[in-house]
């Protein structure tokens, strides 16, 4: 069990809520300071968002009249962030807050204890579906991984969240469109003075992923496989939006192990759908996805989650970053 990842969400709870208290103490101006940023701004809504596709509609629907910052860094992996004083600020001085709910669970945690009026759910501004259900069944006799299997299990519902979903919505451009509607409605709600802003910037985000959906609906619709190979089980809702079948490594998690079953049945399943690649992703080691290439005669490719932008990425943004992800998927899967 990843004890790193599950450990932070109680423990934090004491933390995080003795941090923000001790913010109640301090003027305005000292809490603001304490938060790099925070509390309204040249008369900004200040936004703190939880991961960067949260970030990225912030900031593209907010335009002007948000001020953003974030409370996972480029680099970091969100779903192993840990939360310190200065996050716990940030969201204790903000007016505006956007979120996943079960995706970090430290997060969901601190924003609880937060207790901002303008907290968004994106989850709740669409559907949620459950994915990865090719992993974790018994394959076979393997009692020998039987422990690891319920490990894995377990981690994959911390990281679920309690409804056992799949929260990667962002992959999927027509869900995320939906998210972003959401979105812009409630900076309406939160900001009214700029609600013809907002409601604007909202109908260009929503015809750039229009545009995006349409492309990958062309550039997959013709493929010698619709198979495809991951480290996790990140990209369900980009499988299903498109008609492909997405085969992990692991798990929902990024960072389960796969049992030699599981390794054995995607040798399997490569040979049978004629897979040829291996995607592994930006933020993860890409050992593991390396070595079931190895071991299947396979090539490698990055296939980005998108949930963080660095040097490394693709693009310089998020529907950058899904079109390299598309020319990835076009080669990989054999597109006409």
């Amino acid at each position: 069990m990843n004890v790193r990842r599950l450990i932070p969400t109680a423990a934090l709870a004491g933390s995080l809520t003795l941090g923000l208290v001790a913010l109640s103490a301090c003027s305005p101006s000292d809490a603001a300071d304490d938060a790099g940023g925070g509390g309204k701004s040249g008369g900004k809504l200040a936004v703190v968002t939880s991961f960067y596709p949260m970030q990225y509609l912030a900031e593209e629907i907010g335009g002007s009249h948000v001020d953003v910052s974030t409370l996972t860094k480029p680099g970091v992996e969100p779903h192993d962030l840990e939360l310190g004083t200065r996050q716990a600020a940030q969201l204790g001085e903000a007016d505006y807050i956007l979120y996943l709910k079960g995706i970090q669970p430290a997060v969901d945690e601190a924003i609880s204890a937060a207790g901002v009026k303008n907290t968004v759910d994106a989850a709740s501004l669409t559907t949620l579906e459950k994915h990865g259900a090719e992993v974790g069944h018994d394959h076979g006799d393997e009692h020998a991984d039987e422990h690891a299997g319920e490990e894995h299990a377990e981690e994959d519902h911390a990281h679920e969240g309690e409804a056992g979903t799949d929260p990667h919505i962002w992959l999927d451009p027509v869900k995320y469109a939906e998210v972003a509607k959401g979105v812009g409605a409630s900076l309406e709600k939160a900001d009214p003075d700029n609600a013809a802003a907002y409601r604007k910037n909202t109908t260009t985000v929503v015809e750039r992923l229009t545009a995006l959906d349409s492309a990958f609906e062309q550039g997959l619709a013709d493929t010698a496989t619709k198979t495809f190979i991951t480290t996790h089980s990140a990209f369900g809702y980009l499988a299903e939006r498109y008609g492909l079948t997405q085969e992990s490594i692991a798990g929902i998690s990024p960072e389960s192990e796969p049992s030699p079953a599981r390794i054995k049945e995607l040798r399997t399943i490569a040979a049978k759908d004629k897979v040829g690649t291996v995607f592994f992703e930006t933020l993860v080691s890409d050992r593991t996805a390396k070595t079931v290439a190895a071991d299947s005669g396979l090539k490698t490719d990055v296939l980005d989650p998108v949930e963080g932008i660095t040097d490394k990425s693709k693009g310089a943004d998020y529907v950058e970053v899904m079109e390299s992800n598309l020319a990835a998927l076009e080669k990989a899967l054999g597109a006409k």
